[in-house]
């Protein structure tokens, strides 16, 4: 059966690329971070939250291009660590996001071994090439949100 399936072209499947270097740069970030307690997918949760706090869970979501139900539930070990405060529902049914003190100070021990190796990354990559794909990330994000937007509107369609 395998024989007869007709696989040309799935090598530049742009999930399957992304997705593999991805989960390689995690590695990278999480081997860095190991000495810290926490792992990069949390280290960029708790910057998001720093960053915009209160926020949230919905916004955070977005920010990090992430299903809130995903997100609710690797916020499970940050609050069950102490790193992060979730409010009780407000009025608006939002749920809202702070660091805890203990956070801001994981967050304070993280960032210089984040900082290293980010300096290491890009110095690998090249700094004006790291520039210039960062922005082609972003771009290229955007596109994937509008495509998503525009598929999820014809689904409901059909």
């Amino acid at each position: 059966m395998l024989n007869k399936l007709n696989l040309s072209g799935t090598g530049f499947c742009a999930s399957f690329n992304f997705r593999r270097t991805s989960r390689a740069v995690t590695r990278l970030f999480d081997l860095a971070l190991e000495g810290t307690g926490i792992r990069s997918t949390q280290f960029t949760i708790l910057v998001g939250i720093a960053k915009a706090q209160p926020a949230s869970i919905g916004a955070l979501a977005e920010i990090l291009t992430l299903d809130p139900t995903t997100l609710t539930r690797s916020l499970r070990p940050l609050q069950q660590d102490g790193l992060v405060a979730v409010s009780p529902r407000s009025a608006m049914r939002q749920r809202f996001l702070t660091l805890t003190a203990k956070g801001e100070r994981q967050l304070a021990t993280t960032l210089p071994e984040w900082r290293k190796i980010q300096a290491t990354f890009e110095s690998a990559v090249g700094c004006d090439h790291w520039l210039h794909l960062r922005a082609e990330l972003e771009h290229l994000a955007e596109v994937a949100k509008n495509l998503e937007e525009q598929h999820s509107h014809q689904t409901v369609q059909v």
